[in-house]
């Protein structure tokens, strides 16, 4: 990488990398290690193709996507459950918001790996069907139903979230 390109590169990562952390974070349900290894790895592939990539933040969310499709994929095979407990912090904010974000967050960490990344990249990216499909390889049927389902297991594992899903849709 030349000396520009290097530049550019530090420029990139480090105006993105919080919103790109944030994506890990919701992507694996609030584990902050995964999610930091999920953004380490997306920003190692993009560097090694950063003067070929015309969009790079779309690029490395793609990566950070199909990474943990990639991941989640291996775990159902080896057999392994990834549990996520939120952090007890001390103090914490006890409003309304901050007692729906703690709610949203234990509902998400308890759908599967694949409903959790639909519901992520429907609503938190407001990407669209097709786009959706396309990022993850499958058929917009399938997203559409797998959205159904997520959101109607978010109603079932927590109640109170209902009229903030209504509101999202």
């Amino acid at each position: 990488m030349d000396p520009a390109d290097e530049r550019g590169f530090r420029e990139f990562v480090s105006a993105r990398s919080p919103a790109l952390m944030r994506l890990g974070y919701l992507i694996t349900s609030g584990d902050q290690h995964a999610a930091e290894d999920l953004v380490q790895s997306a920003l190692a592939k993009l560097a090694s193709r950063w003067g070929r990539v015309d969009a790079p933040e779309a690029y490395a969310r793609q990566i950070m996507y199909r990474q943990h499709i990639s991941w989640w994929r291996t775990a159902v095979r080896r057999g392994e459950v990834v549990q996520a407990a939120p952090p007890e912090l001390p103090g914490a904010d006890r409003t309304h918001q901050s007692e729906l974000r703690m709610v949203l967050r234990a509902a998400l960490a308890r759908l599967t790996p694949r409903q959790r990344t639909m519901i992520v990249l429907r609503y938190f990216e407001d990407l669209p069907d097709h786009q959706v499909a396309r990022e993850l390889g499958c058929s917009v049927g399938t997203v559409r139903s797998t959205t159904h389902r997520s959101l109607a297991r978010l109603r079932e594992i927590a109640p109170e979230l209902a009229e903030e899903l209504e509101a999202a849709r």
